[in-house]
């Protein structure tokens, strides 16, 4: 391919991404999305969605790793990956008055990887953090009010623009960073109304967070050659409570409608307001360990440990009751049957499964919500390329029921293509 046509179809694999995830990203309708910043994202993508996430060890030459930094200098040094992702989920959401069904699919993510030298490579791309989504109206009736309706809705995401930097300053060893551009809003409102009661005043409540700034994570990974090519890898990835720019908007008022002499009259009165209010959000300290075995070109078992100090995390100055600390265990397994086979295209295929178990970062009537997943997948293999069709699918529960919490089954399905190609061959003849 010449250069030309290569930086043509480089720009549009960026900047189409780009522009479907600046209008649709949005990958949630979960009522949980109404508490702190909404639903995380998981720190994993792709290839190891299917492996329960376990990804921080994981070190493929054709596969993007977006979970460590350290992991691009396992790309091939002639290769360039290209990678984007779709996602779909459906949800069932109850509790012991009701239930509802929600459908979300969104394009999800992109990333690039390739080396500058053998010691040196770098990625970059576009993931989600966090999404806010739900719609709810709850109708209760109070003595001496009637009754009253509430509702609550929201909707906004967070993303997350990187680019990044890995060497190996040693054999075996790797370290890596991201520069990070964190940005977007989240809106929430809520109103109240008597509508019983004539001499009562409505409430409604507008709120609106905005966020943007940079910050930089770090990984490392170390490799333990084993016997007969096999391999123990392992890691770590850290970021330090990083300080974002954000911006605080608010509009509380008060209204009665009165019926006088046949027409209605409207008494609003605005208790605050408040417009894009500059402050800051300090997000948590954040750290994890991965381990990693690897059998060459056959059998890989990854298991992750990863933490978030969301009960220190800061919000315009001060810390947010109802988060917590967020832990997550995960574990998963890919097996490939023969991947150099020329007969069979299902020996080629490679098999994943994985579970994880997280204690998320929001803790509700004193209740810590929680979420329990089983995932599985296949990587399929373009034919005469190294690029891979990844389909993964979870299975999983969040939630309780206890204390008129709400419960959420759910099934999702992902979608990422790898496009693997050989960018940076120097040619002798022509």
């Amino acid at each position: 391919m010449g250069i030309y046509k290569r930086i043509i179809l480089l720009a549009g694999l960026v900047l189409l991404p780009a522009f479907l995830f600046a209008q649709f990203n949005n990958n949630t309708t979960s009522p949980y999305s109404r508490f702190g910043l909404g639903d995380l994202q998981p720190y994993s993508f792709g290839r190891t969605s299917a492996m329960g996430d376990a990804s921080l060890a994981s070190r493929n030459s054709q596969q993007i790793n977006l979970s460590n930094p350290a992991s691009y200098t396992a790309v091939d040094s002639l290769g360039f990956m290209f990678e984007f992702g779709v996602y779909g989920k459906y949800s069932h959401f109850s509790n012991d008055i009701s239930s509802m069904n929600a459908n979300d699919i969104n394009f999800r993510y992109f990333a690039m990887n390739f080396q500058f030298t053998n010691w040196l490579a770098t990625s970059l791309g576009l993931t989600p953090y966090s999404d806010v989504g739900y719609d709810l109206e709850v109708n209760d009736e109070v003595e001496n009010a009637g009754n009253i309706l509430y509702k609550y809705w929201g909707e906004g995401s967070i993303s997350k623009a990187y680019w990044g930097i890995a060497v190996d300053p040693v054999k075996n060893i790797s370290v890596g960073a991201n520069l990070n551009y964190m940005f977007g809003s989240l809106s929430r409102n809520s109103e109240t109304w008597f509508l019983d009661a004539n001499d009562f005043y409505n409430n409604q409540k507008y709120e609106t967070i905005r966020l943007r700034d940079f910050n930089v994570s770090l990984g490392a990974q170390g490799t333990i050659p084993l016997k007969n090519n096999q391999r123990l890898i392992l890691a770590a990835v850290f970021e330090n409570k990083p300080a974002f720019t954000g911006f605080y908007s608010d509009l509380t008022r008060k209204e009665l409608s009165l019926l006088v002499q046949s027409t209605t009259r409207t008494d609003r009165d605005t208790i605050n307001f408040q417009s894009e209010e500059k402050s800051s959000i300090e997000f948590p300290l954040t750290y994890g360990f991965g381990v990693s075995y690897v059998k060459d070109n056959s059998l890989e078992i990854n298991a992750d440990y990863y933490h978030q100090a969301w009960s220190n995390a800061k919000f315009f100055g001060s810390t947010n009751p109802i988060l917590t600390d967020l832990n997550k265990f995960a574990l998963g397994a890919e097996w490939i049957p023969d991947r150099f086979s020329i007969r069979s295209y299902l020996n080629r295929i490679a098999y994943r499964a994985g579970l994880k178990y997280e204690k998320s970062y929001l803790v509700l009537d004193n209740q810590q919500i929680n979420d329990f997943g089983i995932s599985f997948g296949v990587g399929l293999p373009v034919y005469r390329s190294n690029s891979t069709i990844n389909i993964s699918a979870e299975l999983g529960r969040r939630g309780t029921k206890q204390n008129n919490l709400v419960l959420e089954n759910y099934a999702s399905l992902n979608l990422s293509v790898n496009l693997y190609d050989l960018w940076f061959i120097q040619r002798r003849y022509d």
